[in-house]
């Protein structure tokens, strides 16, 4: 089986990429991309998945989070790596009302701008969004009909959030949240109702390393990775009661087809 893991965030030491990458590609996963959360961070990104050609690609945009810290040319610096061939996506864009580390209003500001220029460019977004899901749909609602695709990157929303986004064309990244059967309830309920033909499968690594890995544990990595793709798919496939071959045929499909990829 052959994965793609369309959520990892950039290593905060860059010689870790390539190790990881080895021990990704020894669980399957041959592909990522790596997200951009900021312009500093969505250059950082681009450079690292040009030295990866065909095995590394990046987004480039700015997170809720750095919404108002954002370079008055964020616009220009996010449609000028829009061009570079391994950008793929637009974001790591969209609202989050749960920490509120930058203002709403700047949040909805340079949510639409960068909604905008996935717009003109052709690229899909990749989409955050916590505790906004009535101002994201909105926002997205007025979009949709012009945008090239939409993945919710990891989502941890209901069922009648899921089958909104769906609605919208969007597809739904699911990483290792699906596996906390506490935190994850909500998701876990949701799935049931998920069409393979939305799924797409992430790891958002650093983050959320899946629970209870036991035996599926990585000697020496102690923080999420790629190559616990595999581990989440496992997990989201008895939830499912779906054969894992068919999550990653569809996975790996789904990514491609949103990302333009051959």
């Amino acid at each position: 089986m052959q994965w793609f893991d369309v959520g990892v965030n950039v290593p905060s030491d860059e010689g870790e990429l390539s190790p990881m990458l080895t021990r990704a590609a020894e669980a399957g996963v041959a592909q990522i991309m790596l997200t951009g959360t900021d312009v500093a961070i969505s250059h950082q990104a681009a450079k690292l998945a040009d030295a990866y050609p065909n095995q590394v690609f990046s987004t480039a945009g700015i997170h809720p989070h750095y919404a108002q810290h954002a370079p008055l040319d964020y616009r220009e610096q996010i449609t000028t790596l829009s061009k570079q061939p391994q950008v793929l996506a637009i974001g790591e864009c969209g609202l989050d009302f749960n920490r509120d580390f930058s203002p709403r209003d700047t949040q909805l500001a340079v949510f639409e701008a960068q909604l905008v220029i996935a717009c003109e460019t052709g690229l899909p977004v990749f989409l955050h969004e916590r505790d906004a899901f009535e101002a994201q749909y909105q926002l997205l609602q007025k979009y949709h009909q012009h945008l090239s695709g939409a993945l919710v990157h990891c989502f941890t929303g209901n069922t009648e959030q899921m089958q909104a986004y769906l609605a919208l064309g969007c597809y739904i990244g699911i990483t290792g949240w699906v596996t906390d059967e506490k935190r994850g309830s909500d998701l876990r309920a949701a799935v049931a109702h998920l069409p393979l033909e939305r799924l797409i499968l992430e790891t958002d690594a650093p983050y959320l390393k899946p629970k209870k890995l036991g035996s599926d544990k990585v000697p020496g990595v102690k923080q999420n990775e790629p190559c616990y793709l595999p581990v989440i798919a496992k997990a989201l496939s008895d939830l499912m009661q779906t054969p894992i071959e068919s999550l990653s045929l569809h996975s790996k499909r789904n990514t491609q087809r949103l990302l333009a990829l051959s």
